[in-house]
């Protein structure tokens, strides 16, 4: 009787493919989260301070670009799995896995942490309109070096 052996090859595309989905599944869902509450934040604030909207839109437009960044490492995670063409082993699959989680779980970190910044334009001060953005461009950019450092 033949025997067929597991070597673990015909599930690390499996791994791999579902590091890419949680990548832009989780992305999606902290820019949905994340432009959801802050639009909400902007637009009440727009009732008690109309000329300072636009100004505090940059958390709504910030929280849009998280699914983008989800969906990029998705596509490099997706275009590298090729077993076809280079052999494929059970590690890649984990690795190509955990940056994906990675990758999504810290967009989905940043969209909370963008429900928190655009609430803060309600209760503004126009001294701190750079802390604002400041706050806003830093959670944004730690999700993104993470995005970066891991595939």
């Amino acid at each position: 009787m033949v025997g067929s052996t597991f070597s673990g090859g015909e599930t690390a595309p499996f791994f791999g493919f579902l590091g890419a989905t949680a990548a832009l599944v989780f992305s999606c869902m902290g820019a949905a989260y994340g432009t959801a509450k802050s639009g909400v934040g902007v637009a009440s604030m727009g009732v008690m301070r109309p000329e300072l909207v636009i100004k505090f839109i940059v958390p709504v437009v910030m929280a849009g670009a998280l699914g983008i960044y989800g969906l990029i490492i998705a596509i490099i995670i997706s275009t590298s799995i090729n077993p076809k063409d280079k052999s494929y082993f059970l590690f890649d699959g984990y690795a190509h896995l955990s940056s994906g989680l990675a990758c999504g779980l810290a967009r989905l970190a940043a969209g909370m942490a963008n429900r928190i910044v655009g609430d803060s334009g309600v209760s503004f001060n126009p001294k701190t309109l750079f802390s604002f953005l400041l706050q806003s461009l830093a959670k944004q950019k730690m999700a993104s070096l993470l995005a970066v450092v891991m595939p």
